[in-house]
């Protein structure tokens, strides 16, 4: 009986491929920890970020989807009928049966003539659709992909994750290397079943597995994939000018980096949970906006996603010269953080529908 050895082989399309355009969208609405913690703690509990992004009432992963994409249509230049597929990743598409893509292929002007679908896969949706874009664009199936992670991500009064749980979009356009502001070198997905975070159907907010949540879940899916693409390419975080990795708060991230031999340097750029919160399948690639919107040519970045139950998709990135050329084309990340309007836990309770009348 032939004995079948784990396969570490990189996600390497064909047709050389790269981010062609990248935009982002954040609420204006700041809810501080601190307020969730007046209300339910006494103001005494540990505050794991200082504050968090909520959408307004009239504001959905289909509105923040559009408002991203059509920044990163204004940074590759190109008109949305080029795009080929637009696909949508998020956890609370605000449909359970009707597509969240169509919409935004509709309202950007990318239709009929497109592929389009929603993906899911908790908080690494939106770089679960990058995989796919590098392959339809690397096979030359297309030559424009678009890739979204949105969220309005939902956490139960009181509970832990009602301290980070955020809204915010991100999209990414994929497309040939020759037209990009910075080319994929190379990606790959590491994958289990493991439960530690999880909503059944009609179950209004997730459940989580408390510590579960860290060790086995999120740094040993974040690390592993991270290292495994790094020792492949015969590369360490001194090869690297950046990196990036998901944040479902301030502290894992930054653990993470540490145990892959990154500085507080190279990730402090794209560390946004702090001022932002955790928008569930954007956090990583917000993340990456963020240090997109200051690097210079040649620059390389590392990117690794996390989603729960769980999976980690890692990618290695180098920016071109176009970058210099695109990066003011469109609202910047802290454009956006710097667009704040402060609330307290009451007209976020009535924003979020957290009260019911009925």
């Amino acid at each position: 009986m032939t004995t079948l050895k784990p396969s570490t082989k990189l996600l390497k399309p064909a047709r050389s491929v790269g981010i062609t355009g990248y935009g982002v969208y954040i609420p204006r609405y700041r809810l501080p920890a601190q307020e969730i913690a007046r209300v339910w703690a006494g103001g005494k509990a540990a505050l794991p970020i200082k504050e968090k992004a909520v959408p307004g009432l009239d504001e959905d992963v289909i509105t923040m989807s559009i408002e991203a994409a059509r920044n990163a249509l204004a940074r590759a230049d190109i008109h949305a009928h080029q795009l080929r597929a637009i696909w949508v990743g998020s956890e609370s598409h605000p449909y359970a049966v009707k597509p969240t893509s169509t919409v935004v292929a509709e309202a950007i002007g990318a239709v009929p003539n497109t592929q389009a679908g929603d993906w899911e896969f908790a908080c690494k949706a939106g770089t679960e659709a990058i995989v796919a874009s590098m392959g339809f664009v690397g096979s030359s199936m297309a030559d424009y992909a678009m890739a979204i992670g949105s969220d309005t991500a939902q956490g139960r009064p009181g509970d832990a994750l009602e301290y980070t749980a955020a809204a915010g979009g991100a999209a990414f356009i994929i497309g040939p290397a020759e037209n990009a502001l910075a080319t994929i070198n190379a990606s790959y997905s590491y994958v289990t079943d493991t439960p530690d975070f999880w909503r059944r159907e009609n179950q209004k907010y997730p459940e989580h597995g408390s510590r579960f949540t860290g060790e086995p879940a999120y740094f040993k899916h974040t690390t592993s994939a991270g290292s495994t693409m790094m020792e492949a390419l015969g590369v360490t975080a001194k090869d690297y000018q950046w990196a990036i990795f998901h944040q479902p708060n301030a502290k894992f991230p930054q653990r993470a980096a540490k145990m892959l031999g990154f500085t507080p340097e190279q990730i402090e750029p794209g560390l946004l949970a702090p001022v932002i919160g955790n928008p569930y399948s954007a956090s990583a690639i917000i993340g990456l906006s963020a240090v997109l919107d200051i690097a210079k040519p040649d620059d390389r970045i590392l990117l690794v996603s996390f989603g729960s139950g769980a999976g980690s998709d890692a990618f290695d990135i180098t920016v071109t010269k176009e970058i210099t050329n695109r990066q003011d084309k469109a609202l910047k990340v802290q454009d956006y953080i710097d667009r704040r309007t402060e609330i307290d836990y009451a007209t976020y309770a009535r924003m979020r529908g957290k009260i019911t009348m009925k």
